[in-house]
């Protein structure tokens, strides 16, 4: 299989970012795609709404459905589940992207910010999962691919953000237990991460800036790996912990500066980002 034409996928934090450009490269293909975000109305700190993403992927060659869903409400959730399905019969992808970042230490993590991250990354991801697998089940070539690291259980990817290391992993702990409950449905589960920071709003705003941004690879790069992915056979590849240039070195890919937001930067001058 190397198209997602006429396929369903669920992804949320699809507004912007990654989601978007997962969503964006699975619409050139003509796929379906269900905007499951939070942002229905234009924030001046965050561009982007599930309305302009929905225009983005249908002018990209896909169809689209824009749902308000905060991952933390589960009747937001299995609403959209269900006007998904309604709109176009199934779902065959579940991207869970959607995350919350604070990388803070534990005196200056208020427990606010705690609960956000864990309600979000953690507690989002099993919860959508959770609600879209009875049609995961029934479609052709069922996927679960959770943006969220591989799992080092090292001090040193906690300690700096222990709050955070244990939100995101949670989603990566998803992936080890549910790859293996769900083989027998032929629902793959996968995580995909990157080798490099990826220049988000979530970069620009919190993590750096400019100069991180700068030192930074699109998008894209993550949306043409989590392709590669959404594109094999469910019942060939589960239960890894997928890079995003490891899998397109294995699809053919060996050049990669077209991803890179600085032209001509080296890659060893391109940040690497947590966790790697």
């Amino acid at each position: 299989m190397s198209t997602l034409q006429g396929k369903t996928l669920f992804i949320t934090g699809a507004s912007r970012g990654i989601g978007k450009a997962i969503a964006l490269r699975a619409a050139a293909d003509g796929a379906n795609v269900v905007i499951a975000a939070k942002t229905a109305e234009p924030n001046p700190k965050l561009p982007g709404t599930i309305y302009s993403a929905k225009e983005e992927i249908e002018a990209a060659g896909g169809k689209a459905l824009a749902c308000v869903v905060d991952v933390r409400m589960e009747e937001q959730i299995h609403a959209a589940v269900k006007q998904a399905v309604d709109t176009f019969g199934g779902i065959d992808v579940l991207v869970n992207n959607a995350s919350a970042i604070s990388l803070t230490g534990t005196l200056e993590t208020p427990m606010k910010r705690f609960d956000l991250m864990h309600g979000i990354n953690t507690r989002g991801t099993f919860a959508c999962s959770q609600a879209c697998i009875p049609f995961l089940e029934k479609a052709e070539n069922p996927h679960i691919l959770n943006i969220s690291p591989p799992l080092n259980m090292e001090a040193r990817w906690f300690a700096p953000h222990v709050a955070y290391t244990m939100a995101k992993f949670g989603m990566s702990m998803c992936v080890l237990g549910m790859s293996d409950e769900l083989k027998s449905k032929r629902i793959a589960v996968n995580a995909l991460w990157p080798r490099t920071v990826i220049a988000t709003a979530a970069v620009q705003n919190l993590l750096g800036g400019d100069a991180t941004v700068r030192g930074s690879r699109k998008p894209d790069i993550m949306a043409d790996a989590a392709h590669a992915i959404l594109t094999r056979k469910s019942t060939d590849y589960t239960g890894h912990f997928a890079i995003d240039e490891e899998i397109l070195r294995e699809s053919g890919t060996s050049d990669f500066s077209r991803y890179s937001v600085t032209p001509g930067i080296k890659d060893e001058d391109l940040f690497p980002d947590y966790f790697l």
